[in-house]
């Protein structure tokens, strides 16, 4: 038995799978010591304009693994070791107070802010610091998944122009843990879908469904429209945007307040020109305060519907500015709300100006929002199911064998096949959610049949094959499900506008593994165990 074993692991098949199974365990966990640690809680998202984001602090790219995340570890030297703790210590924080945030990078000074609730808010969301590399999907993490729909046809090239400007949106804007795909139905329409970790409908729909159309207009000639060609900087910083403190917050006789804002944003020389020369043709008109302005107004337009409209002072007739200064207002039911709702309108009017707009307006087709804790919900629940689907496989297939030199390695092989699934998806950076995990019990079912077939053929007492020539014969017809399997996931690849990617993506990738590396080694296993039996 000992010479068998031996024989096992000299074998070529067993070999490239234990490669593969290491290559996949340091897919998922790396082999840097220091990613091993979960102390403290992921930065998920660091808001545009928070006191993190001035304190340089920096949230996630969507390249970045989930072991690469930057950890906050304490705050104002209090350990930080779970969700709960960091809530805790944010909710006893003094609004207005320089705080010490530490990271496993590096150490932050932060000003404490309150939202809009009153609460103190640091901008930062964060999660439970991961053990892997692998990515949870919408489903599993919580989030918001948004199918949009183009409002007239358009080709493979402007669909793609509008993928790289939503996610050039949601950057600028903060929103940095999300995908977006572009994917179409089997009847050949064309859609995008976006899925936003830890973000709500609120916070992505303005910026989704807009076309984003900026312009600024003098009459009926138009000075500049945004993007980088007439756009070259937007001021996002404290210093030059904001709540006006010339005018600041107002409150209404029913109650309300409403806020302006300001913000500075940088001509091309382009526009600047065209500025100079659409108000050298202006005259100069005084108030009634005797202040001097040019006799019309620079309009500000967003899809077409005019948002603000400022005066032009006299100083700048005929002459080729390259700064500028965009304001606006809000409103809420108080001055807090207000002054949230005011600030929230400027960094979605920032955001639309620094990016341009989409080629085509787009259409909310469907949306969802899962909460992170019914998504952890269901991945305790299909944890659990697949944890007693495995223990029920391996009870039938030891009363079917009662021989553990059958089921031990049948049982290695299924969950060998699990591992390079896992492995696979951490090195892509492909989330895995409901669907996925579906396609990984399909997987673990079609191994199981595999595996049957392998072992009854041989175990086969027909004298007329020797033992090689059965095991060829049972990955001939393992060889036919494959293809056929893979033929009937095709579809779903298409189908429902991508939404079953996931189950057609893993279900392939997992049975590709199985057929071509898993399941030849457990063949050729127990052709080496049996061989003599």
């Amino acid at each position: 038995m000992k010479n068998k074993i031996i024989n096992v692991f000299k074998n070529w098949k067993v070999i490239m799978l234990l490669i593969f199974i290491l290559f996949s365990l340091v897919s998922m966990f790396t082999i840097d010591p220091g990613n091993w640690s979960t102390e403290g809680v992921a930065i998920r998202t660091v808001d545009v304009n928070s006191s993190a984001s001035l304190a340089g602090i920096e949230g996630p790219t969507p390249h970045d693994s989930p072991l690469e995340r930057e950890r906050i570890i304490s705050i104002n030297s209090e350990d930080i070791e779970s969700l709960d703790d960091y809530y805790t210590l944010v909710s006893e924080l003094k609004e207005n107070r320089t705080i010490r945030l530490e990271t496993n990078k590096n150490m932050y000074s932060l000003i404490t802010q309150t939202n809009e609730e009153g609460e103190i808010d640091l901008g930062i969301k964060v999660e439970e610091a991961p053990n892997s590399n692998i990515r949870k999907g919408l489903d599993l993490a919580g989030g918001t998944r948004v199918l949009l729909e183009p409002s007239e046809d358009v080709d493979d090239e402007v669909l793609e122009m509008i993928k790289e400007n939503l996610e050039e949106r949601l950057n600028v804007y903060g929103l940095s843990d999300m995908i977006i795909t572009t994917a179409s139905d089997l009847s050949g329409k064309d859609y995008i879908l976006v899925e936003i970790a830890g973000a709500t409908e609120n916070e992505v729909t303005d910026l989704l469904a807009k076309q984003g159309k900026f312009e600024a207009k003098i009459g009926n000639e138009t000075v500049f429209y945004s993007g980088e060609k007439d756009i070259t900087y937007v001021c996002r910083s404290a210093d030059c945007s904001g709540i006006d403190p010339r005018s600041g917050c107002t409150e209404l006789s029913d109650g309300t307040s409403y806020c302006n804002f300001f913000f500075g944003i940088t001509l091309s020389p382009e526009a600047a020109e065209r500025q100079a020369e659409l108000t050298d043709a202006l005259d100069v008109v005084m108030d009634e305060n005797g202040n001097s302005y040019l006799s019309g107004d620079l309009t500000l337009y967003l899809d077409d519907v005019e948002v603000d409209s400022l005066k032009i002072g006299a100083e700048l007739k005929g002459r080729a500015t390259t700064n500028i200064q965009i304001s606006g207002s809000g409103s809420g039911i108080s001055q807090q709300d207000a002054i949230y709702n005011t600030l929230d309108e400027m960094k979605t009017l920032q955001t639309i100006i620094s990016t341009g707009s989409l080629p085509v307006s787009l259409n909310i087709v469907k949306m969802d929002t899962i909460s992170p804790s019914l998504g952890e919900e269901f991945l305790n629940n299909l944890f659990l199911i697949g944890v007693i689907a495995i223990l029920a496989v391996i009870s039938v297939v030891i009363v079917r064998y009662r021989n553990l030199k059958i089921v031990l390695p049948m049982a290695l092989a299924i969950i060998s096949e699990v591992v390079l699934i896992l492995g696979f998806a951490a090195l892509v950076a492909w989330n895995l959610d409901l669907a996925s995990l579906a396609g990984i019990i399909i997987v673990i079912g079609t191994a199981v049949d595999h595996l049957i077939i392998i072992t009854d053929e041989t175990l086969r007492g027909e004298k007329v094959y020797n033992i090689k020539q059965r095991i060829k014969n049972a990955m001939f017809i393992v060889i036919g499900a494959y293809l056929t399997t893979t033929a009937g996931m095709i579809p779903l690849w298409f189908a429902g506008a991508g939404l079953l990617k996931g189950f057609a993506f893993t279900t392939i990738v997992g049975i590709s593994f199985g057929v071509f590396i898993a399941r030849p080694a457990y063949a050729a296993v127990i052709e080496i165990l049996l061989r003599e039996e």
